[in-house]
């Protein structure tokens, strides 16, 4: 045996090649592993790089062209004349129309969605937890538009919470409220407060999760702590929770907000005849063919939320998504 052993040729110490097309790409990907990482990440830096960037400096390029007011043409030079049509009283109301909203949208999500959030964080435990995501992520999983066409049939004048508050004799509040020339309107389904009743329900789930993953960052001890030195629930919440959450609240905030400055729809389903920046994009380039238009009013909100994430960065808001 052990003449056997002696004899018996040494396994080597590489094994060979497997010759080919394949064998030589195998070759190359173990001797040089960045070019496999480059090979990996070349698709989804294409992706992002020509349609997505691509497709926004296209925008922005149309931006700086202008429309021929006789021809209807654009014409391909270079001016800041969309712009200076963008400040028009007109396009200014519709500008400051949706920042409101958005900003109104954004406030009442966060008041409402932080102590659900809170209790939770806190609270919720097990199957209760388990309880809450569910309830939170359910409404995400129905159709976008059955929901919008669902909260019309509520708000209209014939639909059910006309008919709840006549049966608690407080539909003469309900008039009162619409009778406001701002906010009002002939129904609910056809006024800003339907609009924005509308917009908190759908967006509220995206201020909900990011500042319940807030609150559950912040140990218990310290509001512990702070009850044992003698701080009330007020001086607690102001001291304590509210800026240790404000990271995840800037978070829920991002999402809120740019989805209301860019969201056509619910404004279209449900809400006056008075633009918002989605419809006037729509409008501009579908009816009036204004795509330089339509495009100056896309940059808005891009430079809006430019502004905004930069501000959130610096709050470490992106720590809590």
């Amino acid at each position: 045996m052990t003449t056997a052993a002696l004899n018996s040729s040494p396994a080597p110490a590489i094994l060979p090649g497997s010759g080919g097309l394949r064998g030589a790409l195998s070759d190359l990907f173990w001797r040089r592993p960045l070019f496999l990482l480059l090979l990996m990440l070349l698709p989804p830096v294409l992706w992002l790089g020509i349609v997505y960037i691509g497709s926004l400096f296209a925008l922005l390029l149309q931006s700086f062209f202008s429309i021929d007011e006789f021809s209807g043409l654009i014409n391909r030079e270079f001016t800041l004349k969309t712009y200076g049509d963008l400040l028009q009283a007109a396009n200014l109301d519709i500008i400051l129309r949706t920042v409101t909203m958005a900003a109104l949208v954004t406030l009442a999500s966060a008041i409402i969605a932080f102590p659900i959030a809170y209790y939770a964080a806190r609270y919720a435990r097990g199957r209760w937890k388990a309880l809450f995501y569910l309830g939170v992520m359910l409404p995400l999983w129905s159709s976008y538009l059955v929901k919008i066409y669902a909260w019309k049939l509520i708000l209209a004048k014939e639909g059910i919470l006309t008919w709840l508050l006549a049966k608690l004799n407080l539909l003469w509040l309900l008039d009162a409220w619409l009778s406001l020339p701002v906010v009002g309107g002939n129904s609910l389904s056809v006024s800003a407060s339907g609009t924005f009743i509308v917009f908190v329900y759908v967006w509220l789930p995206f201020m909900i999760l990011p500042v319940q993953a807030a609150l559950e960052r912040v140990p218990g001890n310290l509001v512990e702590a702070s009850s044992d030195l003698g701080a009330s629930p007020g001086q607690t919440f102001r001291n304590v929770l509210f800026p240790l959450a404000l990271p995840g609240i800037v978070a829920g905030s991002i999402f809120t907000f740019s989805l209301t400055l860019g969201d056509y729809i619910i404004p279209q389903i449900i809400g006056t005849s008075r633009l918002f920046i989605g419809q006037a994009v729509y409008s501009q380039q579908g009816t009036a063919g204004n795509i330089p238009l339509a495009a100056a009013f896309t940059v808005v909100p891009i430079v809006i939320m430019g502004f905004y994430l930069w501000g959130a960065k610096r709050m470490g808001a992106f720590d809590a998504l």
